[in-house]
């Protein structure tokens, strides 16, 4: 591949990306976000996807990014320490950036391959350690700090936790909070559009509607839950309350059968995976992010942005972004009732709809536009390649 050949010293420098897979995602979708609002003249990126990558891809607009999938094989795969440090030693990037603990071993082959600067991202947390308090794998965290340069934390929770758990200085720590597309991203202009299968959502409905993949730490189920509780306090809840769940993974399933069982199928629209998420959040009401563990929800930013008043978990950077009872309500994490109550909430005073959506639109526009997420990574990139190379 010719993008693998020694490029000319004149050109920007160089960041390879790695991670775990480029598929759809909050991660994924900040880092395409800052490969295509780099200025040309500013760095070059390269993606290195450890599996995979499916055609979330093509939403990197730049047709010169190397994307490269090294297919990591399932359990131990000693190979890929091989093919990844001949693969940087090729590509000559100036900066190595790594995320979250799936990605951090893979410093060991760029400190092997010579990468003079290595950052590494914590995004969040899956289900194998919600709280960061896992001692085998803070064991590996401290083991692997002299092959880190600096740390980013996309929350102050996160940068709290890599100080206070891991035991990282502070001075090499930055928090830089994920950005929103916020002329992607934005309210309707005049009443809800239609949304689902003919007749799914008549205008004096309420649609809630939830967005990311159905995994266990994501918790779509308490939703489900909290909405089939809803609909049993609520003489008329069948009549004016909806539910929408974007995303594909282990939970639709379950959720389909909790509804079906409930006959609350009808009720509900669970589409999988879609490419149309600022035209879906246009036609909802409220949005609900059920999540065990966030870093810094790039969906509720999404919301927010839409003119949405958000329910969420009071976990992890959650309450960074949503302030309880401005912009949204925040509820305890596997707690369906909890969850039920804040709906209802909504539900008995619309009103408290447009005035909580309207604060969070203003609060995205005031901390968490895209070009301030964008230029906090060239600023820091900056900043690691005028530091001496350890």
């Amino acid at each position: 591949m010719a993008f693998l050949n020694q490029v000319p010293s004149n050109r920007p420098p160089l960041v390879a990306h790695i991670i775990h897979r480029l598929a759809v995602g909050g991660l994924e979708n900040g880092l395409v976000n800052l490969i295509n609002r780099t200025p040309l003249e500013r760095f070059r990126h390269a993606v290195i996807s450890l599996t995979n990558s499916t055609d979330f891809r093509d939403r990197i607009m730049r047709k010169d990014i190397p994307i490269v999938s090294l297919n990591r094989h399932d359990g131990l795969d000693f190979s890929i320490y091989g093919r990844l440090r001949k693969l940087l030693r090729r590509l000559r990037p100036s900066i190595v950036h790594t995320r979250n603990l799936s990605g951090l071993e893979y410093l060991i082959p760029a400190a092997l391959a010579g990468v003079p600067h290595r950052i590494h991202g914590e995004h969040g947390r899956d289900m194998y350690d919600l709280d960061g308090s896992s001692f085998k794998y803070n064991l590996l965290r401290k083991a692997l700090r002299p092959l880190v340069h600096h740390y980013v934390a996309v929350s102050c929770d996160l940068a709290k936790w890599l100080v206070n758990k891991v035991g990282i200085d502070a001075a090499r720590v930055t928090q830089i909070s994920n950005g929103v597309d916020l002329r992607r991203f934005s309210p309707h202009t005049s009443r809800r559009m239609p949304i689902g299968l003919d007749g799914f959502a008549p205008p004096a409905t309420m649609v809630v509607s939830t967005v990311g993949r159905m995994e266990a730490v994501k918790d779509q189920l308490t939703l489900v839950k909290a909405f089939l509780y809803l609909l049993d306090i609520e003489p008329t809840a069948r009549d004016r309350l909806r539910l929408v769940m974007v995303g594909d993974g282990p939970l639709r399933n379950s959720a389909r059968e909790l509804l079906a069982a409930a006959g609350a199928d009808n009720l509900a629209w669970l589409p999988g995976e879609r490419s149309d998420i600022p035209e879906i959040m246009r036609s909802t009401d409220l949005f609900v992010l059920p999540s065990l563990r966030e870093g810094i929800s790039n969906t509720i930013l999404e919301a927010m942005a839409s003119g949405l008043p958000v329910v969420a978990t009071w976990v992890g950077g959650n309450p960074e972004l949503v302030v309880d009872g401005e912009t949204g309500l925040l509820v305890p994490p596997a707690d369906p009732v909890a969850m039920a109550s804040a709906l209802r909430t909504y539900f008995l005073e619309a009103s408290q709809l447009a005035r909580h959506g309207e604060a969070g639109r203003k609060r995205v526009m005031a901390h968490f536009g895209i070009d301030a997420m964008v230029s906090g990574y060239l600023t820091l990139y900056d900043a690691v390649l005028a530091r001496r190379s350890c």
